[in-house]
């Protein structure tokens, strides 16, 4: 049992690690290359389509699954502290997205719809440095906390 948990904890923590990594190389740049007023409604869409349960099932998943793989490895050795620090790690994600990215999210989804802004670039200024920073911590932290998991599994 305890292999299996670990296992789909390090499954999980690897689809999020994916996720906010592939967002960095590929939808962050490309937003890069947009005018203001695409950016906005682009960024307000793409916080509405990841509010779906398949997400939130691996986003909370990899949380619990971790936090019961380092439960059940408390007594095993040195692979304990590499499952302890994948585990603590996805927390740290979890805690960035929700103390930082979503505020940030709510922010945006709140100045309305874009056609309607008396300035898309303000928005948009107010909104991406910041959430950028936050989302490049939380993915860095994400793929370390995934590798932590990686090194559990294969000394296992």
């Amino acid at each position: 049992m305890a292999t299996a948990v670990l296992v789909l904890a390090t499954v999980t923590t690897g689809l999020m690690a994916g996720l906010y990594l592939g967002f960095s190389v590929a939808v962050i740049p490309a937003l890069a290359r947009v005018d203001d007023a695409t950016f906005v409604r682009v960024m307000q869409r793409v916080n509405d389509a990841i509010q779906n349960p398949l997400f939130g099932l691996v986003f909370v998943g990899a949380l619990v699954a971790g936090g019961a793989a380092a439960w059940w490895h408390l007594d095993r050795g040195d692979m304990r502290w590499w499952v302890l620090a994948g585990a603590v790690g996805y927390a740290v994600t979890v805690a960035v997205t929700v103390a930082a990215n979503v505020p940030l999210n709510n922010r945006l989804d709140r100045a309305g719809p874009v056609e309607r802004l008396a300035d898309p670039r303000a928005t948009r200024q107010d909104f991406e440095r910041p959430w950028v920073r936050w989302h490049t911590l939380r993915t860095s932290v994400c793929v370390l906390a995934f590798g932590c998991l990686c090194v559990a599994l294969s000394v296992a």
